[in-house]
This record gives C-alpha cells, sequence and structure tokens, in this order.
C-alpha cells in the first residue's frame, strides 16, 4: 500500500477519535463499555512486567542502544533517524496528551499516573517496532516480524489489562505512531 495512502488513513483515524473523544458523548459511553467487556479481571504480575519493558521511559532507553549499535556499524544517519522517530512520536503525544486531558478507567492501577489519550507504552511499542521492522524485516525474516508483532499485542493486552486505557486510547497511540514514522521516514528518505 502506498505510504502516504496509510499516512492518511492513519491522520483520519487519529482526528476521528480526537473529535469523537472530545464532543461525542455516545463514543466515550461505548468506549467505556468496550472497555469493560474487554477486561473482565485486573490480571497483573505478567502484565506488569510486560507494561515496564515497554515503559515511554524504558523505550528511550532501548532507542538509544539500538542507536548505539548502528553507530558502531558506522550507520551514523539511521542512527540519528531512529532518535529523532521515537523522539518526535513521544513529543507529539505528551502534546497530544496535554490538549486531550482524557482521564484513565476507573480502577486503574495505583501506578498508572497522567491522562490516558493515546497510550504511552502502545505508542513507544509501535514506534520502536516499526523502526525495527524498517531495519531489520529483510534481514532477520518472518520469525523476527511475527515476534515483533507479538511483543507488540502483549503491549496492548498489557495496556487494557492493567485497566491503563480505552480501546480508543490504543488506536490512538497506534495512529499516532503510524503518522509520526511515516513523516519520519519521508523526512530520511530525503536525505
Amino acid at each position: 500500500m502506498n505510504s502516504y495512502i496509510v499516512l492518511l488513513l492513519a491522520v483520519s483515524i487519529l482526528l476521528l477519535l480526537i473529535f469523537n473523544i472530545k464532543t461525542s458523548r455516545r463514543f466515550n459511553l461505548f468506549d467505556h463499555w468496550l472497555h469493560h467487556q474487554l477486561v473482565k479481571k485486573h490480571d497483573g504480575y505478567k502484565w506488569q512486567v510486560i507494561a515496564f519493558i515497554n515503559d515511554p521511559k524504558l523505550m528511550v532507553v532501548w532507542d538509544v542502544l539500538l542507536a548505539g549499535l548502528l553507530l558502531n556499524e558506522e550507520r551514523n544517519l539511521t542512527a540519528i533517524w531512529v532518535l529523532g522517530t521515537l523522539g518526535f512520536a513521544d513529543a507529539a503525544g505528551i502534546v497530544m496528551k496535554k490538549l486531550i486531558r482524557r482521564r484513565r478507567p476507573i480502577m486503574h492501577s495505583d501506578m498508572e499516573n497522567g491522562y490516558s489519550f493515546p497510550s504511552g507504552h502502545v505508542l513507544g511499542a509501535t514506534t520502536m517496532g516499526l523502526i525495527l521492522l524498517q531495519l531489520f524485516a529483510k534481514e532477520f525474516g518472518l520469525i523476527f516480524i511475527i515476534g515483533i508483532v507479538a511483543l507488540w499485542v502483549m503491549v496492548i493486552i498489557s495496556r487494557l489489562s492493567l485497566k491503563a486505557h480505552y480501546p480508543s486510547d490504543i488506536v490512538g497511540a497506534t495512529s499516532l505512531a503510524i503518522v509520526c514514522f511515516s513523516i519520519s521516514q519521508q523526512l530520511f528518505l530525503a536525505f
């Protein structure tokens, strides 16, 4: 699929979610209901481990380590792209959280603080997953791709299972990651 179509679709989904979260009581009631249907019990420890490994602050550490490996291979521009892509996505996520100011679901973990939309964990995991797929999918093949997708799905399940986010927070974070990654990739390809 053309990268511009993917970007347009992701932007459209993101804007539609923002509009509905801010203006539609019916949408928010549906999102609450769907969250309740998806999360029957507070399933803790294993999902807390997944959440910890993919914490946005720790994701920056993983990103810096990856950039360091790329610098070691003298892939300097790619290393800068890796750092810039996650930095751009994180900055966009922080700004969006402060603008939307959506409260977290009731009964969320005490370890969770801040606003709910978009999910920082999913934003970071999606962005890092896209970076890793872009850099290494051809080299490492199908098993690598399946592993990245499986880890991404576990992050999504952990955020819902720990009651930290509504389903629309997950979709919004994924859309925002795709938007930021697409823009960053187009800038990188321009060099």
